[in-house]
């Protein structure tokens, strides 16, 4: 089934949550943020990284996403950051720019990805000299971690193997993103793991509730409805308490300098 970027439908389930303490933290270790006057957001959903630039002290951001139905769910998502702007464009031809930016983000974008080295080629040629590239996906190893009380998304593919298989083979391989990297120019390459804080709720069944609407998790929609309600009653007898849930998810982020 898979979720149409571009039905109205959709069109707010990447404005429902913040960037977490977790990921602000890991971007400020990562990159010189003090020093980053402008940066774009190269597939930015609904907006919510693009804020999160802001609030870190990015004075120019532009948001670039394929899907003009995202774009209307990030402007209104957005509307009172005046330094945040949007247009269409897509990975492999953003339209912006040679050397226009500091700082390019790409947030679980690359699994979307097929040719990344069309991909860094476009992300290099709109860097400036000394310009910080950041790419945050799952790699296949990221995939395959159990679930428990804070890692929920591990219960997808344990209930539904067959989620497994289609995750593991839209991923790239850590090698295959440092390799390419390297082979487009790319120096002062850097990995580190984050266990990004993704949610937190006061009780589970604010949680089953997220689950049940599909809320910003894309791998869901490869289910129908009766296989949905099944996962979130698997999930619901696997998680051992019905109170404070901190959710969390492994991430693989890259870092490059052009």
């Amino acid at each position: 089934m898979g979720i149409d970027f571009h039905n109205k439908d959709n069109q707010t389930t990447y404005t429902t949550r913040q960037a977490d303490h977790s990921w602000m933290e890991a971007m400020k270790d990562l990159v010189p943020i003090m020093n980053i006057s402008n940066a774009t957001d190269i597939g930015c959903g609904g907006g919510i990284y693009s804020k999160a630039l802001a609030d870190l002290g990015v004075s120019s951001i532009i948001g670039v996403d394929f899907s003009q139905t995202m774009l209307v769910g990030a402007k209104e998502n957005c509307k009172d950051y005046h330094n945040i702007n949007f247009k269409q464009g897509n990975a492999l031809a953003t339209g912006l720019d040679n050397d226009g930016f500091q700082l390019v983000l790409e947030r679980a974008l690359i699994h979307h990805i097929q040719d990344l080295k069309a991909c860094f080629q476009e992300t290099y040629r709109i860097l400036e000299d000394k310009g910080v590239y950041i790419i945050q996906d799952r790699t296949p190893e990221d995939c395959l971690l159990k679930g428990d009380d804070y890692h929920i998304r591990g219960y997808f593919f344990e209930c539904f193997p067959k989620l497994k298989v289609q995750e593991i083979k839209r991923r790239h391989s850590s090698e295959l993103v440092v390799e390419t990297l390297k082979a487009i120019g790319f120096s002062e390459i850097e990995e580190v793991k984050l266990w990004e804080i993704r949610n937190v709720y006061e009780q589970k069944e604010q949680l089953l509730k997220d689950l049940r609407e599909r809320t910003g998790r894309s791998i869901l929609h490869e289910l129908d409805d009766e296989e949905l309600n099944e996962l979130v009653n698997y999930i619901d007898k696997s998680i051992s308490t019905k109170g404070f849930i901190v959710e969390k998810d492994r991430w693989t982020i890259w870092k490059a300098v052009k």
